[in-house]
């Protein structure tokens, strides 16, 4: 008999991307089986998961507005309803498709489906990225079979008994980098002979490090590295006319990099938000890096993921709000000190855990 795999979360690239890694890998190992995804009607899952091949139900739900206007306030009142309309309708998707495992990634679905599984005793299993985690998986926390983390600490928000070190899912290709392949230089114009930083912000990119680069061309032309800067797609068609003036030889500005294995490999330093997967994929590559959390996320878990590293001497962080005074200084710091980035790329790979789907694939497995 075929095993059935429901897999729910979304909202964000950093829930959708690793459950779209488990749903692959559990297709590696189990090749006849069928996995459907639940998600947000409304949000990129709808998109994103058929890209990737797989069947995927919308349910309409939504979490407290934080909106004070009536608009807001309105959404508030109605959420009690939204949130019983979408664990039956969660119910009847489980009903008809009768999966052997519930799986959850953290968003609104992701609570409605592994509510309803847990409540039809189909067997669950919840995946946080973060090291704070989201409100979802803490309610599910008690009611789920196992938690599978990525960071030291959580049992003081979830059942220690429960709790797995998997750590997050990263893209397969991230494993086979190859570093400072010429080819890599050659495909962004850069040159194989110059130290290289890499800013990325995430796929929508990062204002805050947009503007701070914007402003410092000069003293990153007069430090001698040459940069390649994904600014998101927004800000690029927003600024393209200046930004356009900032291009050189030696400055590179794109609003997406599509092949990220050849940016990553051609980096000696990396300016990044702190998003779980980000760090995950940065702990594997072990580039000396500067974290500048986002700091409007869910309970700021971007500075939380980014502490964690840096009070093991595995990265630097520079607060949002200071990133206009004190990203490039720390940059030139170090830039100019070879042991300190030795350092941190050894510290680095404490963090670095790259057979993680694999373990989180066989914890489900076993359930």
């Amino acid at each position: 008999m075929k095993k059935r795999f429901i897999i729910s979360g979304g909202g964000t690239g950093g829930h959708i991307f690793p459950a779209i890694a488990i749903a692959n890998r559990i297709k590696k190992v189990v090749p006849e089986a069928e996995i459907l995804f639940i998600g947000a009607s409304d949000k990129m899952e709808m998109r994103r998961v058929p890209d990737a091949g797989y069947k995927i139900e919308g349910l309409h739900i939504y979490g407290i507005s934080r909106d004070l206007s009536l608009r807001g306030m309105l959404k508030n009142l109605k959420l009690p309803f939204v949130l019983l309309k979408a664990n039956r309708r969660a119910k009847q998707i489980i009903r008809d498709f009768q999966p052997d495992v519930a799986v959850g990634v953290g968003g609104f679905a992701s609570f409605a489906a592994l509510n309803a599984a847990n409540q039809l005793g189909v067997p669950t299993l919840i995946q946080e990225q973060n090291s704070y985690p989201g409100v979802t998986n803490k309610k599910l926390a008690s009611r789920v079979r196992r938690i599978c983390v990525a960071y030291d600490g959580l049992e003081k928000y979830f059942p220690a008994e429960k709790i797995v070190k998997t750590g997050n899912p990263v893209r397969e290709e991230i494993l086979r980098i190859e570093k400072k392949k010429p080819e890599s230089f050659e495909f962004f114009g850069l040159s194989p002979e110059k130290k290289t930083l890499l800013v990325v912000g995430g796929s929508l990119g990062a204002k805050t490090i947009n503007l701070t680069m914007s402003a410092n061309i000069d003293k990153l032309k007069a430090m001698g590295i040459q940069v390649l800067w994904q600014t998101g797609e927004s800000y690029y068609k927003q600024n393209q006319m200046e930004l356009s003036m900032l291009q050189s030889d030696t400055i590179k500005i794109v609003p997406f990099i599509k092949n990220m294995n050849d940016a990553y490999g051609m980096a000696d330093y990396i300016i990044s938000r702190a998003g779980a997967l980000a760090i995950a994929e940065l702990s594997i590559l072990g580039t000396p890096t500067i974290l500048v959390p986002f700091p409007y996320a869910a309970e700021d878990h971007q500075t939380k993921n980014a502490m964690a590293l840096v009070e093991k001497g595995a990265a630097l962080i520079v607060k949002d709000s200071e990133a206009g005074e004190k990203l490039i200084p720390t940059l030139e710091t170090l830039c100019a000190d070879e042991q300190k980035c030795a350092e941190m790329s050894q510290n680095m790979a404490q963090f670095a855990l790259p057979q993680a789907v694999d373990a989180i694939v066989d914890n489900i497995l076993n359930l």
